[in-house]
Order: C-alpha cells, then structure tokens, then sequence
C-alpha cells in the first residue's frame, strides 16, 4: 500500500535536491552580466572572468563580498557577527525565525501564522484582505532567520533561506500570470524586498552553504527586481516615495552593479519633485495621514542618507533636506502630549518609545532645531514657544493649553481632498485632556480585499462613524474646506471653516476654544437640501458614559474623575440618539465604544444650527450648563455674542465668525 504522508515527503525531499542542483548549475560567462567588473575592488574578479574562469571568478567574487568593509549597512554588516553571537533576538524574532523553518509565515502583522505547507504555497490566501496576499511576498520573516542565524550560528536557517529565496524564485517568474504578477511583482513589495535583502544577505553571506553559484543567482535576480521598478513605478503617493528610495539605497548598498549610478539617479530626481508634489508648504504629506507623513518623513531622509553612502547627497538641493525639517516640526504640531497624532485617515496609535527614538534620530540630522530636540528628550532639553497653531494647507488646526500630560488639547481636520489614505470625515477631531484622548477618530481598521473585507473597510472610513455632521447619514464629498477664519488669544481661540458636504448644502463649523477650559461647537447646515441632520461624536470605549436624553447630554464616568460633558445648548428641538461605535487602534483589530448623534430635520432652504459644549469636569457629577444669547448675538451673520451659564456662573462670550 502507499504512504501518501511518504511520498509527500520524499516529492519535497527530490524537490529540494533538484534546487539545490539548480543552484548549484554551471556557472557562464552571462552569470556576470549584471556586475560592473571593473569596479574598484574587483580586478581578482575581472582577471579570472577575462580569462574563463567562471567558477574560479564566482569564488573570488564571494570572497569580496565577504570581505566587504567599506559599503555599511544601517543594521546588519559584515563582521558584526561577536555583536550578535549568544545574545538574545528578542521573542518576536525567534517566533518568525522557528515558524519559518515549518513554513509558517506571518504576512500582515494583524494576522496570525498560516501554513504554506511542506511545499511552499506562495499562492495561499488564508484571508481574503489583498494586503494578506501583498505583504507575504515581502518575506518579512527572511531578516528574522538571519539575526537567528547569525545568534545561534545554527546552519539550518541559512539552508532554509537558500532554499526559500530559490523558491520564491523558482516559482514567482516574472510573467507566470497577470494575477501572480500584481501581487509577487507588485513595485511596492519589489521594493520593499530590495530594501530588506541586503542586509540580509549581509547577514548569510558568511554560511559554508552561501555558494558562489547561490551568490550570482542572488546578485541577478536583485539586479532583476530593481530594474523591474525603475520601469514600472507606481504614479504617485507615499507608494512612489518609498520605491524611488529604495532605488536609491539599492544603488548605494550594491555600487558593483552597472546600473547602480542609473538607479542613484533615478531614486534623487523622483524624490527632488515629489517633495514640492507631495509636501504642501506648512510641511504635511499631501495623504492627510499622520502616520504616513511620518513615514514620508522617514522615506525622505533614508534616501538623503543613502545617497551620504553612495556621496551623492549634494544632487539633492537644500530645499529638499529644509522640506524635511519642516515636515518634523509639522508633526510635532499636530501630537498629543503622549506622543500620538490622531488616527485622521488610515492611523492607529504608536507606542511613545518609539516615536521617541525617531525624534531622536530626527535631532541628530537637526540638532540647532529646538522643537525637534525637544520632542527628543521629552522635554528635558530644546523650547517650543506656541500653543494653538494651524497647518492651513493641509486643514489641521490645534487647539492647546499646554505640552504636558495635564494639558487640554484638541486637534480638528479641515482639510482638501486626501489621497487613498485620506476619509471623508473634514469637522473630525480628537480631544486629548489630562492624559486622556476621550474622542479617539475612528481609524482605517482593514485596507482592501474581496466584498466582504471591503465592507469593513467602509464602515470605518465612513463619514457618520466621525465626529462630523451628516444628512441622511450619507458620506460628504471629498472637497476643500475653506478657512473663513482662524484666530488665537489668550481667553479665546477661534476656528471657522466651511465644507461643501454635500450637494446644495454647506457644512460651516465653528470652534471656540474659552478660557483655555472648554469648547463650543457651532454647525450650520447652509443650502437649499433636505433631510435628516445629524452631529456625530464618539468615545473611548471604557468610557462608561451616560446618555441623558431628556436634557441632550452625554458625560464620561471615569472613578479618576478626569471626565467630559458633551451637551447640546440648541433652544430648538434636537434628538439625542445612541449610535453603533468602533474604533481600530491597529490593523484588523476593532473594538466597541460608545457613539451618538445629536438629530434635527431639515424641511426647507432654511438655515439649521446646532450649538455643542465640550467641557472636560474633575469629579463625577457633570455640571450644569446653559446658554443665553445677548440682543446683539447674531449666528445668522456670524456674530456671536452669548452667555454661557456653567453651575449658575455666567461667561460672557464674544466673537466674529468672519475676518
């Protein structure tokens, strides 16, 4: 009888050797096309190939490579090796590294390990969200087995690297399908591979099983991939940031390529004009997202940075290295005194070590900038000299009272069309008091994939599910939202900006920052459309509010007595109602919170208003708050003249809605 578990074993086991006979294929004259022989260091090199010595060159050649001392990578390098040996990978690396040896991949760290089985599956898609079948064919678990490699000194993770770069290779050709190439060959996993690759080949290079045959089968199909993205680069965003980067870091790391200068080259001159495309002048990324501008921010100076290795940096203007000065202070404009942004767009949280550690790399390339160097000792050292400020290009506008974890910050977008990573959410914000972000945005939660996968990626991305309003709960148009007025003073910050939400009807908010306490919120609906108006608003999910529906207030129960009161001080009728609420902190991971809507009808071209206080309260017991208009209040024509009444104390409020 046959043993089907046998002869699986014994297929994989003549599958490898025929591999490892591949790799180990006679070396030709057209192994070396792609190396530039006559680079310094190579004469050995060049004189045995000019002699038809293709083995003999090989071998030298991975002698070089060996040898290597004066290219440095930014992590892993050639004779590194006492610096790693013994130590501790840390768990997550040795997880990825043991896993991979079953042919158990993690592709998309919001997932678990799946089994490619005994003979890889590169085809598997375990789950039908694209950026699953994408991000496998970075092989982001290659680096893993070479740090373990490089612990251990255990040959079996260089062996089975060998044997897996020979796979992907042996079963990813260019061209095998339109379907297989636009995940495999996709240009931004291309370049994500050519960024991840060196180092670790730098890390494997030294293995008895790293063969000169192995060495050239690498060098070509890297010089392969990278070739393959200076023709097909994507059209624009953060995806075109990162792939020119990499073509530049490939050219510098790999000078011994002929078209290692092609590719410096082209690297700069796509970076030198996406930074005036991409980077609107107060310094954002135009994808509204704060966790891709700081990704942008990390592209940008990767690149300048490796073109200091290749000694290029001078064909890059000093415009390009200020953008990115100006970029860093944008970010810190736009962060809560814990060191996250708010999750506008695609966002989730970061861990405030981390950021920290990017401020600090920050400061080194800057250090007279005084912000920066604040951000990087956590206020140790450096001054920042602003409170309230706003990025008006990008629609980002900051309220505060402070830097501290006691501070009282609100951060609203109001902003012009994003690109992919952008909502349609202008009028969201996040409100961040006493180290507490009460009103977290919703987040992207899932990015694209089959029906199923997209319809949770749109029930994130829409507009209801921020702090906005809406009518008919439908999505607002992604347009431009015009500033009509933006202001700071001592008792009183003002913002006023109005969105073309939806056709024939205007979204103007107003924001009045009192006392550097407490907000009012005033929303008008402007235009002659009908239907169901409704303010959004969501809380932290362990928030524990209550929903007080027949004074229109919700408020926070927290047993620290750091709480918020969200009430409407409208004079005519509104409807409190409780909405379904979720909120993504990391990718294909969400969790309930609480939500809800403020709801009035619109019936006629008349224009309808809704008037919020936000005000943060020590204690458990909310106060009491109304409002009375003064004669000369006008909302209509944007004068605003009130008397606010919190706890039987009255505050007389006064603005112009209109420079």
């Amino acid at each position: 009888m046959i043993n089907l578990k046998t002869t699986s074993v014994l297929l994989f086991m003549l599958m490898t050797v025929c591999l490892t006979k591949a790799q180990e294929a006679k070396i030709k004259k057209e192994s070396f096309d792609a190396i530039n022989l006559n680079y310094p260091g190579l004469e050995k090199v060049n004189k045995l190939y000019t002699s038809g010595k293709y083995e003999d060159a090989a071998k030298t050649l991975l002698d070089y490579y060996r040898n290597r001392k004066n290219i440095k990578h930014p992590e892993f390098n050639i004779g590194d090796e006492a610096s790693f040996k013994g130590k501790d990978i840390g768990k997550a690396n040795q997880e990825k590294a043991d896993n991979a040896l079953l042919h158990k991949f993690q592709p998309q760290k919001g997932y678990g390990f799946y089994d490619y089985g005994k003979n890889i599956n590169w085809e598997y898609w375990p789950v039908k969200d694209n950026e699953v079948r994408w991000q496998l064919h970075r092989v982001t678990w290659w680096q893993p087995m070479g740090i373990a490699y490089r612990s251990t000194g255990d040959e079996k993770y260089a062996k089975e690297w060998i044997f897996q770069f020979s796979d992907w290779e042996a079963k990813n050709p260019l061209g095998k399908s339109q379907e297989n190439d636009s995940y495999a060959w996709r240009p931004l996993e291309v370049s994500d591979r050519i960024q991840s690759l060196p180092g670790t080949f730098n890390l494997f290079v030294n293995s008895p099983n790293f063969t000169p045959s192995f060495l050239l089968d690498f060098l070509n199909l890297y010089n392969k991939q990278v070739a393959y993205i200076t023709q097909h680069y994507t059209k624009d965003g953060n995806h075109l940031l990162f792939e020119a980067q990499r073509v530049l870091g490939a050219g510098a790391i790999f000078p011994e390529f002929k078209l290692a200068e092609n590719w410096r080259k082209s690297g700069i001159e796509i970076l030198t004009t996406e930074i005036k495309k991409q980077v609107y002048p107060d310094g954002v990324q135009f994808e509204l997202s704060p966790v891709y501008h700081v990704a942008s921010i990390d592209i940008f100076l990767k690149a300048y940075n490796s073109a200091k290795l290749a000694g290029v940096e001078k064909e890059f203007p000093d415009s390009y290295v200020k953008t990115i000065e100006n970029m860093m202070v944008a970010i810190t404009k736009i962060s809560f005194p814990d060191y996250n942004n708010p999750m506008f767009g695609d966002s989730w949280v970061q861990e405030k070590s981390s950021r920290l550690k990017q401020f600090q790399s920050w400061s080194n390339v800057f250090p007279n900038n005084q912000i920066i160097k604040y951000f990087a000792t956590d206020g140790k050292e450096g001054a920042i000299d602003f409170l309230s400020t706003a990025l008006p290009d990008a629609g980002f506008y900051t309220f505060r009272n402070g830097w501290d974890a006691k501070s009282t910050v609100l951060i609203l977008k109001a902003s012009p069309p994003g690109e992919f990573h952008a909502q349609p959410d202008n009028g969201t914000f996040e409100l961040f008091v006493k180290g507490r972000n009460f009103t977290p945005d919703t987040g992207c939660y899932i990015y694209s994939g089959d029906a199923e996968v997209t319809k949770m990626r749109n029930w994130f991305r829409q507009t209801k599910g921020h702090s906005t309003l809406t009518l008919d709960n439908q999505n607002m148009v992604i347009t431009k939202a015009e500033q009509n007025k933006w202001k700071t003073s001592k008792n009183l910050d003002l913002l006023t900006y109005t969105n073309p939400s939806y056709t024939n009807l205007n979204h103007q908010r107003s924001v009045l920052f009192i006392d550097e306490k407490y907000f009012v919120i005033i929303d008008k609906a402007i235009g002659s459309a009908t239907g169901n108006l409704g303010v959004h608003f969501q809380l932290k999910e362990d928030s524990k509010p209550v929903f007080d529906k027949a004074n229109n207030k919700v408020y926070t129960t927290y047993a620290d007595g750091n709480n918020l009161l969200i009430q409407s001080l409208n004079s005519d009728k509104v409807t409190l109602n409780e909405e379904e609420g979720k909120v993504s902190y990391a990718y294909a991971k969400e969790i309930a919170r609480p939500a809800f809507v403020f709801e009035k009808t619109k019936s006629d071209p008349t224009t309808q208003q809704f008037i919020t206080v936000l005000y943060p309260f020590n204690g458990n017991k909310a106060p009491e708050i109304s409002i009375k208009p003064n004669t000369d209040n006008d909302f209509e024509n944007g004068i605003i003249s009130l008397n606010i009444i919190i706890d039987g104390k009255k505050s007389d409020i006064k603005a112009t809605l209109k420079e």
